[in-house]
């Protein structure tokens, strides 16, 4: 039987940058992970080798825009293993039926300048939004890598700027009370407040709404800093896909002696009196840990799924229940178009320029549209009359995606998890058939050619993926690939409960990390990092973490 340091569950980005972490600080760690390529949600794969040979296609992330406002790049140096960035300018594109168009540029006052020729007001708003929510996500970023209970931590990661930021987004009572409101409410409320066009307010409540949730449930208006961070650090992708950041994790744990088993799917974490001191896996392999296990899979199944129950209730009585009934998300999900391409959509009603295809292409026509996009899957109704939807034509920015001169297409379409009305048919009992997927993909190309109508005679091939295989693959609850819901009442310490927040669990030596835990998903590497902290924290000595805490208190604060 193996032993190492640490044991991680799952091979996704947070479990390897967590990894490396613990890795770089000496200890031995084992990554399990249950698919036949690392990666998770960060992978680029040729997924129809006989109809597209050539075409690389990103299963599920692709734009990257949280992983910019940590330090994890810079502090792995990824660089160096075979990690480069390539960034987005234009980073949105949003045609209207009208034949107006939103086009957002990395650059503000650009944006402003294309806002400008609809709305000289929604032009100059649109510069003080962006500017108010770039201030508040000053403020956020010193918490997002941090421990969320870890004050010392915190403090730690607040310079003079972010200070600025702090105190000019509080300021006197009626500014702090109008910054408490503006987080509690909806994205479509806030939009309406601030702009007049829907040339505007459609696409920005597009991208609140990736959030996933609609743009008028309370408490998600923080998806508004998604267009900010466009802005500020930017947009970017790895050159060669989303899973070259995968691939460059990979080549650092490797060279650091880390190692990564592929088709090893966990059935079981192992305790013995007191702790978390292994794993078996399917086939009956048991892998031990002397520090500790740490799942990157989502805490409701480690301990509905992964752990005996009287294991779990010596610990805590009350976790299971309050993990089975807490921990859940709301019946949205995605389903996933890809599309091989003789050439790019062309927008021809729409003076239509290859670059507007650099960033994100929105098909969101008004805001009402946008919130039937999210409101009809939470019934369990498919919005495919209209669609509304997330499109990529990624090898615009990166050519080594697909066969010179040749394109590749990647759509996110959200849709329900479960079907009403098809409980028990279908795959998984969702109602989700091939059939029915491949329906509901033509008419979502449909809505896609009205505004590029070279689309249909481009496709070479396609691929599409409903929510139900979507979960399989990821092997996530229902499909949530954030793991469950980022409104407000579940991020920060209240993730994915408050017991469990700080990524520790009352079992020692159980540690969680990945898109259920602090700060959330997205591609950021922030959980795994955060983890990796609260992990060696736990191995040093009681003097050596005064040490290190008053270290970081009295240098808190950098000119």
């Amino acid at each position: 039987m193996q032993t190492y340091d640490a044991i991680i569950i799952g091979a996704g980005h947070n479990g390897l940058v967590c990894a490396a972490y613990l890795l770089k600080a000496g200890f031995s760690v084992l990554l399990l992970e249950k698919r036949s390529i690392p990666g998770g949600g960060a992978t680029t794969e040729e997924i129809m080798p006989e109809e597209a040979p050539g075409f690389q296609f990103n299963r599920c992330a692709i734009d990257h825009e949280f992983i910019h406002l940590g330090p994890v790049v810079q502090e792995l140096q990824l660089e160096s293993y075979g990690l480069e960035y390539l960034w987005c300018d234009p980073v949105v594109f949003c045609p209207q039926p009208d034949g107006r168009y939103f086009l957002g540029h990395r650059s503000v006052e650009q944006t402003c300048q294309e806002i400008a020729r609809y709305s000289e007001r929604d032009a100059r708003r649109y510069g003080e939004f962006i500017s108010y929510w770039q201030r508040v996500m000053g403020v956020f970023i010193p918490l997002f890598n941090a421990p969320p209970k870890s004050i010392v931590d915190i403090a730690g990661n607040f310079d003079w700027a972010k200070i600025k930021d702090l105190l000019s987004v509080l300021g006197p009572p009626n500014q702090i009370l109008d910054f408490a409101r503006n987080l509690l409410v909806s994205p479509q409320e806030l939009m309406e407040e601030w702009f007049d066009t829907e040339v505007v307010r459609a696409p920005l409540v597009r991208l609140a709404s990736e959030l996933g949730a609609t743009p008028q449930q309370n408490g998600l208006a923080f998806g508004a800093v998604m267009m900010g961070m466009r802005h500020n650090p930017g947009m970017a992708r790895p050159r060669g896909g989303t899973g070259q950041l995968t691939r460059a994790l990979l080549n650092m744990v490797a060279s650091l002696g880390g190692t990564v088993l592929c088709d090893q799917s966990v059935e079981r974490i192992l305790l013995d009196e007191s702790r978390a001191v292994g794993v078996r896996v399917k086939g009956g392999n048991e892998y031990r840990a002397s520090h500790g296990v740490i799942s990157n899979i989502d805490a409701k199944r480690v301990f509905l799924q992964l752990l005996e129950p009287l294991d779990v209730d010596r610990f805590d009585p009350q976790l299971r229940e309050r993990a089975d009934r807490r921990i859940k998300g709301n019946n949205e999900t995605i389903l996933k178009i890809d599309c091989a391409l003789s050439e790019p959509p062309r927008f021809s009603n729409h003076n239509h320029q290859d670059n507007y295809l650099i960033g994100s292409v929105l098909i969101a026509d008004s805001v009402q549209q946008v919130s039937e996009a999210h409101a009809l899957p939470e019934v369990g109704r498919i919005p495919d009359q209209n669609p509304s939807l997330y499109a990529v034509v990624p090898s615009v920015l990166d050519p080594s995606l697909a066969p010179e001169g040749k394109h590749t297409l990647w759509i996110e379409f959200f849709a329900p998890y479960q079907i009403a009305g098809a409980e028990g048919e279908g795959l998984d009992g969702t109602g989700w058939t091939d059939e029915l997927k491949n329906k509901v993909a033509d008419r979502v190309l449909d809505k896609l050619a009205e505004y590029a109508p070279n689309l249909k005679d481009a496709i070479i091939a396609r691929r599409v993926e409903s929510p139900a295989e979507l979960a399989r693959r990821l092997g996530t609850i229902q499909g949530k690939y954030y793991h469950l819901d980022m409104s407000i009442d579940k991020l920060m310490f209240f993730r994915p409960l408050p017991e469990l927040a700080n990524y520790k669990t009352p079992i020692d030596g159980l540690y969680l990390s990945g898109a259920g835990t602090h700060p959330g998903g997205s591609i950021s590497g922030m959980p795994g990092r955060n983890c990796a902290r609260v992990f060696l924290q736990d191995q040093r000595s009681a003097a050596q973490t005064i040490k290190e805490w008053w270290n970081q208190a009295t240098g808190a604060i950098k000119p």
